[in-house]
């Protein structure tokens, strides 16, 4: 007997992967349960009896039972301020990912602790450049004779220690919807930029934006000795991409965008700048998260979307634009398994816990690091 193949148009959680995908992509498991309703109910006393104190920040890529109880939602950058705003609020509960975390107690007074309700809710992306292997390179870049002419520049997504680095090299943070400013800056100070870690965002900033050619952008792979390239590669280069990525907008290929556009006739694709430089080729528009929100908040009605980025927002996107057509842009539906970390349970333990006076799983930078961070934070406040 045969099992009659059915014409789904994703492959569910669990029953299929992709190849083609880059590395961390794969999604073994169920969907994620419905919140426990009596989960529900603590989690809203435990933030009802702390009142004023805790401030709880979600990102928009949490899933909707965590999402209720935020205060604020946003993209990593925009919740870092808006608990620096806050100064009132003695306990910050960030329901994102570490680095944001981090970034968040940077920026926050000293009497403030934030608190990540699970520490294991990572960042692959971030995760890929560590602070040993930036030195090693830059050590690179010293025996090529280039360091002085370098300016490093680091996207958000990265760790309290590599945006310190920066900050001690002269270098500056920043985000998807500034990337082109920051790098306008870097190229006033010096005339080559190390990109870390995101090569996506760096490339397709670089040849879209600056006017560069593939050929002026190098990739530096830390597991390789100099990265796998030549002094003299380092010398003609104008940008040095350091070799990480999201493993999320990394999975988007060209034939997830040929797919959706035969499929759906005049649908519009709308992907983030994180994914890969031949998905942002050939998307309709590119732009940072809250750009991708605010073009699907303006579209007009019966308009059809194919979103190149994380399937919660995607998804609450389509729920509250129930006139559009807003679809995922891939068929292998797949969560930031990382940000998913963030679940209700851990959520309700955190709460529960600073409303009877213990603080857990606090993020706390050192001085020295937070110092410097904050120096190529603050460089990034100031860009014109």
């Amino acid at each position: 007997m045969t099992t009659p193949v059915r014409d789904l148009p994703l492959l569910f959680l669990g029953t299929g992967s992709d190849p083609a995908s880059e590395r961390g992509v794969d999604c073994p498991g169920e969907l994620p349960a419905a919140s426990d309703p009596g989960l529900v109910e603590r989690a809203r006393a435990a933030k009802a009896a702390l009142g004023d104190q805790v401030f709880v920040l979600g990102h928009h890529y949490q899933r909707d039972e965590v999402i209720q109880f935020a205060d604020v939602t946003g993209d990593s950058f925009k919740l870092a301020q808006q608990a620096a705003g806050r100064p009132d609020a003695p306990y910050i509960v960030f329901c994102g990912v570490h680095f944001m975390a981090e970034s968040a107690d940077i920026l926050t007074a000293g009497h403030q602790q934030v608190v990540l309700p699970d520490l294991a809710a990572g960042c692959s992306m971030a995760d890929m450049a560590t602070f040993d292997q930036v030195e090693e390179c830059w050590e690179s870049l010293e025996d090529a004779g280039i360091a002085d002419d370098v300016v490093p520049v680091t996207y958000m997504n990265s760790s309290a220690d590599i945006k310190a680095f920066v900050g001690r090299h002269g270098g500056v943070v920043c985000t998807s919807s500034n990337a082109k400013r920051a790098l306008d800056w870097a190229y006033s100070k010096g005339s080559k930029v190390l990109f870390l870690p995101d090569q996506h965002l760096g490339r397709n900033t670089g040849v879209l934006e600056m006017g560069f050619s593939l050929d002026d952008c190098v990739l530096y792979n830390p597991h390789r000795p100099d990265g796998g390239l030549t002094h003299q590669q380092m010398r003609d280069a104008k940008m040095l991409l350091w070799r990480g990525h999201c493993s999320v907008h990394g999975r988007f290929s060209k034939e997830s965008v040929d797919d959706v556009r035969a499929r759906v006739p005049g649908v519009n694709v709308l992907v983030h700048p994180e994914c890969r430089h031949e998905v942002v080729l050939s998307a309709d528009q590119i732009g940072s998260t809250e750009y991708i929100i605010k073009t699907i908040e303006a579209a007009p009605a019966g308009s059809a979307w194919a979103v190149g980025t994380e399937l919660n927002l995607v998804k609450r996107l389509a729920g509250a634009h129930p006139d559009k057509n807003i679809m995922f842009l891939d068929k292998t539906v797949c969560y930031c398994s990382t940000m998913n970390r963030i679940d209700l349970p851990h959520l309700v333990w955190s709460l529960e816990a600073l409303a009877r006076g213990e603080v857990v799983n606090r993020i706390e930078v050192d001085a020295e690091t937070a110092h410097y961070a904050r120096v190529a934070l603050d460089q990034m406040l100031a860009l014109p």
